[in-house]
């Protein structure tokens, strides 16, 4: 099956552990927000100094903090301060430049107008919602998302998210910059969540639930803007083991 890319756990001289993110394509992006859940979750279950509520991982994005929810030694459930939401053009970042924002601004696709809201989260998104007549989300984002990612307005390529406001909850597909179609993202759900308080579609300062293809997860951003919060569960899947030097003599 693959998957959207490699985690690599590495030493960090600031905090417990420095991630990378690889992307499928090769690609490095700066972060990865459920990735991250999974990194501190081994970091917990693997290493007996690290058994405590709170680990902090370094990534490209910078420093963050992970607060990790234990039931019998196993870590279930992970909440990551993900930092500000950068929202300017410069910080995101778009073409043309600046320092104002980018909200509900128009874009074209393939002969097809949208409005996008962009987000960093210490990589780009394009966040666009669409009404419930627009059509199915994943449809959408297959369709569209590749030539949105790679659109000129994105100088550094960009995740792009087609998503609908439900019952005060989000629904979200999201074509993943390097990946494609992606079952979840947690930057994307961010990014997502800063977008419907901006284009007031939902409240800033209430957690929300975002859905996902795999999965929900729980998204709070601050009143003034100054942080956002993202809690959802980590799971093993599958454990094993790499011989690296047959795969250099491989390749």
């Amino acid at each position: 099956m693959g998957a959207d890319g490699v985690l690599a756990i590495l030493p960090s001289a600031t905090a417990d552990a420095r991630m990378r993110v690889l992307n499928a394509d090769g690609s490095e992006a700066e972060m990865c927000g459920n990735g991250i859940r999974c990194v501190a979750k081994v970091l917990y279950e693997s290493d007996p100094d690290l058994r405590r509520p709170e680990l902090r991982i370094e990534t490209g994005a910078g420093l963050l903090t992970c607060a990790v929810d234990v039931e019998n030694h196993q870590v279930r459930t992970v909440a990551v301060e993900m930092g500000r939401p950068r929202l300017t053009r410069d910080e995101i970042p778009l073409s043309p430049a600046g320092a104002g924002r980018a909200l509900r601004e128009a874009i074209t696709a393939d002969g097809r107008s949208f409005a996008f809201t962009g987000v960093s989260m210490g990589n780009p998104h394009a966040v666009i919602f669409v009404d419930a007549d627009a059509g199915d989300l994943r449809a959408l984002a297959e369709r569209f998302g590749p030539t949105l990612e790679r659109a000129d307005r994105f100088p550094k390529r960009a995740n792009i998210e087609f998503a609908r406001v439900r019952d005060k909850q989000i629904d979200v597909v999201v074509w993943e910059r390097g990946c494609g179609i992606t079952l979840a993202c947690g930057t994307g759900a961010c990014a997502t969540a800063v977008a419907a308080g901006l284009e007031d579609r939902l409240p800033l300062g209430m957690e929300t639930l975002v859905h996902l293809p795999g999965g929900t997860l729980a998204i709070a951003v601050a009143p003034d803007l100054s942080g956002v919060r993202m809690r959802g569960p980590a799971r093993t899947v599958f454990a094993g083991e790499l011989d690296l030097g047959r795969l250099a003599h491989a390749s």
